[in-house]
């Protein structure tokens, strides 16, 4: 079986340090916001290219502080309207609610499956406080695009990296393209944790330091509390591990560009969408690190047994889109035609760093040979 994400296999390279990072936590006897923590934090806002990053328990936890903290600041108010793509994965959505927000579905680009900027501005009412475009799967949004109409309108751009770790584009990456960013170093992620992990990113001071304090019950100093703050501290752990496998994560992004580029070379079936690419030399494209390679398929039912039948795993991002889940039944009758066709038709093969060269041979030889 060809496995859609083999973490162990990820993980086993770099198993010496890793368990040296652990046995170095171990032994300093500390195990929440201590130097691991402040250590990943300096190492990653600089890969990023900002001045801050503060490091959470989650990328939801991100997305929600960072809209708690444009609160605290008297940006946002309850009840302030976030536009967001109509097909992210819900947990973008959730964070907008969550901080007492309300999200506005924008549909994406058939293409791109990002949000599409021609549609946004149609979208914006008085209440409109901030954009938060998600570079799905692994692809930049078109923040040139976004950020002049955000500036048009005197609006926030919260950038959901979740799936973007790396990528760059005109020498930026994704965590600097915006106001503020959120990421999630969930152990799939292209940058992984051994665990549930987090991470906000900004050059906004004063953002920063009110999320310090928010992801801490709201303190800065023990038993003196600020805010009405949360519980969302990375720990010493998992941040030593980010930091060792950060390290890795531009080898590793070019490893996904390689074989992305082989799939889109060598997969010939008019039965499969490829992905859409703007730049054709995708080796060196580097707004894209490929968390995801998706196509898509008039019957994915059809097309997933077929490829489980012949060893290779896959996997639906995402079956259900946001507006026809339980937990947002209030826009179940609402219809986002792009988007649902997308969540319809689309699936998810292996691409990951440590895929070899006869593994993506061999899908690419069952694909070419499927016929519905």
């Amino acid at each position: 079986m060809i496995e859609f994400l083999n973490i162990k296999s990820i993980n086993a390279r770099n198993k010496q340090q890793l368990m040296q990072a652990f046995e170095q936590v171990l032994d300093s006897g500390w195990f929440i916001l201590g130097n691991a923590v402040k250590n990943f934090e300096q190492e990653f806002a600089s890969f990023c290219g900002t001045k801050h990053c503060v490091a959470v328990a989650n990328g939801l936890d991100a997305l929600i502080l960072i809209f708690e903290g444009y609160k605290k600041m008297g940006i946002m108010k309850q009840g302030d309207e976030v536009l967001v793509p109509a097909n992210t994965y819900i947990a973008s959505i959730l964070a907008i609610s969550k901080a007492g927000l309300q999200p506005v579905l924008i549909e994406p680009d058939i293409n791109t499956y990002l949000i599409d900027p021609s549609m946004i501005e149609e979208k914006i009412t008085p209440k409109t406080k901030a954009i938060l475009p998600v570079h799905l799967y692994g692809q930049l949004c078109n923040m040139k695009e976004i950020s002049a109409i955000a500036k048009k309108y005197s609006l926030k751009v919260i950038e959901d990296s979740a799936q973007s770790h790396g990528a760059i584009i005109n020498n930026k990456r994704s965590g600097a393209l915006g106001d503020a960013s959120g990421f999630s170093f969930y152990p799939g992620k292209n940058l992984g944790a051994l665990g549930d992990a987090g991470g906000i990113t900004t050059n906004d001071d004063e953002l920063a330091e009110i999320i310090i304090a928010l992801r801490n019950y709201g303190s800065y100093t023990k038993y003196e509390n600020l805010y009405q703050g949360i519980n969302s501290r990375l720990d010493e752990v998992q941040a030593a591990l980010l930091s060792v496998k950060l390290k890795e994560l531009d080898r590793d992004n070019q490893s996904r560009r390689n074989i992305a580029q082989y799939y889109v070379s060598n997969i010939d079936n008019n039965h499969i969408r490829l992905p859409f690419l703007k730049n054709t030399n995708i080796k060196t494209m580097l707004s894209h690190v490929w968390h995801i390679f998706t196509v898509t398929t008039g019957n994915r039912k059809n097309l997933q047994e077929y490829l489980t039948t012949n060893g290779i795993q896959t996997v639906i991002h995402y079956p259900i889109p946001p507006h026809k889940q339980e937990a947002y039944k209030e826009w179940n009758n609402l219809h986002f035609p792009i988007t649902e066709k997308i969540h319809r038709e689309i699936i998810s093969l292996p691409i990951s760093p440590v895929m070899s060269i006869s593994e993506c041979s061999k899908l690419v030889e069952v694909i070419n040979a499927y016929c519905p």
